[in-house]
């Protein structure tokens, strides 16, 4: 439930060679922490260059985020990809609109995030691969903290390591 299939620090470290050996022809992207910091409006060092390598090899893309519309939209914008707001993760919802809208089949697709009880369990619920990131820039308030002291005493008990490339 909480394990990654995959574990990386960055997105740009996502080759199109780890895509194929597991399979993904789709990705479901996370904003905060993955491909920005939170709430920022900053692409991450080398995203465009990576934007561009994964869409050169028919990677299919979309954006989820529980985030609102209005803050989502202009970054979405930036990168040139569609995005669905409010995701809900873990509920499977927003996932499964994300798989339709980009047409792949469950075992084709991959929720790329920072957090394991967002992006890792709510793929995991669904039936998607999972890769899941270290955060771009810690959280500074007090739920985030509490999250990502749990985080990491189940990386540590599950022995989460990054995936061999």
């Amino acid at each position: 439930m909480f394990k990654p299939n995959i574990k990386l620090d960055r997105v740009t470290d996502i080759t199109p060679e780890i895509l194929n050996k597991y399979g993904i022809k789709a990705l479901i992207l996370d904003v905060d922490n993955t491909l920005s910091t939170h709430h920022g409006q900053i692409l991450t060092e080398g995203l465009t260059t990576w934007l561009f390598k994964m869409r050169s090899r028919g990677i299919k893309m979309t954006v989820l985020s529980n985030s609102k519309a209005k803050r989502l939209e202009p970054f979405a914008k930036k990168i040139g990809l569609d995005f669905i707001s409010m995701g809900l993760k873990p509920l499977p919802f927003g996932f499964l609109r994300a798989k339709k809208r980009l047409k792949s089949k469950l075992k084709q697709t991959a929720i790329v995030g920072d957090q394991i009880f967002t992006d890792v369990m709510g793929g995991n619920l669904v039936g998607i691969k999972t890769i899941l990131l270290t955060p771009i820039k810690p959280e500074t308030s007090l739920r985030f903290r509490f999250k990502r002291k749990l985080e990491a005493f189940l990386i540590r008990a599950l022995k989460i390591t990054n995936t061999e490339v």
